[in-house]
């Protein structure tokens, strides 16, 4: 029997929003184990927060937000802001009720950026960390490095020479920039939008773009990123970074190691991990000079392990979805790269956890 197309106009609905979702969502492993971690950040939030005036979106409603816009790769606040209004799942994941009403775009936004002031990325990291520390998640031995080139959210018609004003072309309000015959460099040109960008290619052959380094550190056992850094792209900021990276880690007696791609096969790198008491198990570059790396290192077949793992590693992390992700959310500046690539690996290294936490690696 052919059923009836009856128009619904119920006003009232008696199922709870908890009921709608699927008791074995993966969501809903991911909301207890953030829901710990903003407990243990309530101390924080108490802090950037003033005890007077009108209440402003909750913390962590606000967090909960941007775990979910990175998870589903929603491209902007504003289409965030869209999906919550029918979304029954990203309302639930939020802590909105049904009939809560969804935030303006502008408002979420000028939110978000309180957040920027109080460093709650970095504690939200070290905080994920913490929690994997006591599952015996993370090697404290052995470490894998790596560095990759962010997409500024800069048009390349902002990268402008210092001293006088590109030729315009035809175009209105965009005009076309006619850049003909004219040498473009960092010394001489600047982003009229976002000055902190540089002009970088990612290999040779490709086209320059305005970009930041970013760099991470992730421990070899189950690949979990221990720390994350964003910086202004230069001609040794990978190595430089990546030095800072492993200083920032606790002291240890034993022999550690640090792996790295082909990057990192310089003389000064090998020297500087040497000299931190760590045994550099970098991959050989022997394309055009001669490899910092010596039958010292090469010889162990642990160096041959290291660098299996550093492979998987990288791609677990799945750099060129992140990328790609924070091209984006449309974030200008240095500070809120390095804010949304240290809350990033925040968020990979959560949704890691439960991960192993389901299959029984740890409870």
């Amino acid at each position: 029997m052919r059923g009836e197309d009856a128009k619904s106009a119920t006003m009232f609905s008696y199922v709870a929003l908890e009921d709608r979702i699927p008791a074995d969502h993966p969501l809903r492993d991911h909301r207890k184990f953030l829901d710990k971690v903003l407990r243990e950040l309530s101390p924080r939030f108490e802090e950037i927060y003033s005890k007077v005036g009108r209440p402003s979106i909750p913390p962590e409603q606000l967090l909960r937000a941007l775990v979910i816009q990175l998870l589903y790769s929603v491209r902007s606040e504003r289409l965030l802001m869209e999906q919550l209004q029918y979304n029954l799942l990203f309302r639930w994941f939020v802590g909105l009720g049904i009939d809560d009403p969804v935030w303006v775009p502008t408002v979420f936004s000028k939110n978000r950026d309180r957040l920027l002031e109080g460093d709650i990325a970095k504690a939200f990291l070290a905080t994920v960390v913490a929690e994997a520390e006591r599952r015996n998640l993370v090697s404290n031995e052995h470490f894998t490095v790596d560095g990759t080139l962010m997409e500024a959210w800069a048009s390349q018609k902002s990268f402008q020479s210092k001293e006088k004003k590109p030729r315009r072309g035809k175009g209105g309000r965009n005009p076309n920039m006619d850049w003909h015959k004219q040498k473009r460099s960092n010394e001489t040109h600047a982003s009229t939008t976002d000055p902190d960008a540089r002009s970088a290619k990612k290999a040779q052959g490709q086209e320059a773009k305005l970009r930041y380094q970013g760099n991470v550190l992730m421990e070899n056992r189950h690949g979990l990123v221990v720390d994350a850094e964003a910086v202004i792209v230069g001609g040794t900021t990978e190595v430089d970074t990546a030095l800072v990276l492993l200083d920032r880690q606790p002291e240890s007696d034993r022999r550690r190691t640090v792996g790295g791609d082909k990057g990192f096969d310089q003389q000064r790198f090998v020297q500087e991990v040497r000299a931190r008491n760590l045994t550099p198990h970098v991959a050989q570059n022997t394309t055009n000079r001669r490899s910092a790396i010596d039958g010292r290192t090469t010889r162990h077949s642990g160096y041959a392990e290291s660098q299996r793992r550093r492979k998987l590693v990288e791609q677990g992390f799945g750099w060129d979805k992140t990328i790609g992700l924070l091209h984006k959310l449309r974030h200008r500046g240095r500070a809120r790269v390095n804010w949304v690539f240290t809350f990033t690996t925040a968020v990979y290294d959560m949704v890691r956890i439960r991960t192993l936490t389901r299959a029984g690696v740890c409870t």
